[in-house]
């Protein structure tokens, strides 16, 4: 009877104990299933996914510049070139350059307007982006829709907020840097608006270049 009774208590204790095991790894298994493996690798992922503006390309940000052109609505949309598709093969796609700087507005009293958490992006000079350039940056005309494949060119970033930012692993080459400010009664405007700054800079090998993003504010 004794060892009944101890035989029955042993087999009590073995199912409790596999019972509460069994709830253990139910458990660890539900907690690890909530956490996201290689976080490193979900960085960025959904950047392709992002309608990302390349508006300023075309016409509805104001493209005043340091010679103070402006913008006229009695200029007609400019014709674009022909997309030079083999000028844009020719470009490196992989590279170890880096360019960082500041993006502001500077007022008339040297207040400085910075560009906090816009979007900057490279433009790889050719004979496509030099049209933009000079006729519309420059010239202040208004162009047709930019040609879509463009964007596979393009290397996008963000500012901080104060204003900084930096691109990696830049192929070497020449670019036009680009970048837009907000600004309002700070900048003296009655109104805010979202000025247009472009620069060319030139990237070559591994080279960290300093180039800041700036004008004045008119």
């Amino acid at each position: 009877m004794f060892n009944k009774n101890i035989s029955l208590i042993v087999l009590l204790f073995v199912l409790l104990f596999s019972a509460c095991s069994k709830r253990e790894i139910v458990i660890q298994k539900n907690k690890s299933s909530s956490l996201p493996e290689n976080t490193w690798a979900l960085e960025g992922q959904n950047e392709k996914d992002e309608d990302v503006d390349i508006s300023d390309l075309n016409h509805d940000v104001s493209t005043e510049t340091p010679t103070t052109m402006k913008e006229s609505n009695t200029k007609g949309k400019m014709e674009r070139v022909r997309f030079p598709v083999e000028e844009y093969r020719k470009l490196a796609t992989t590279g170890n350059g880096t360019i960082k700087g500041s993006i502001y507005l500077k007022t008339a009293y040297n207040k400085h307007i910075f560009g906090s958490n816009t979007r900057l992006y490279l433009n790889p000079i050719t004979s496509y982006s030099k049209q933009w350039y000079n006729e519309s940056y420059i010239g202040g005309y208004k162009m047709e829709k930019a040609d879509s494949r463009l964007y596979n060119y393009l290397r996008f970033t963000t500012s901080n907020d104060q204003g900084q930012f930096a691109f990696y692993g830049v192929p070497s080459g020449s670019y036009y840097l680009i970048g837009k400010v907000n600004c309002a009664g700070e900048c003296g405007y009655n109104i805010p608006k979202s000025i247009r700054i472009a620069t060319k800079v030139k990237v070559k090998g591994n080279k960290v270049v300093q180039k800041n993003l700036t004008r004045l504010a008119d």
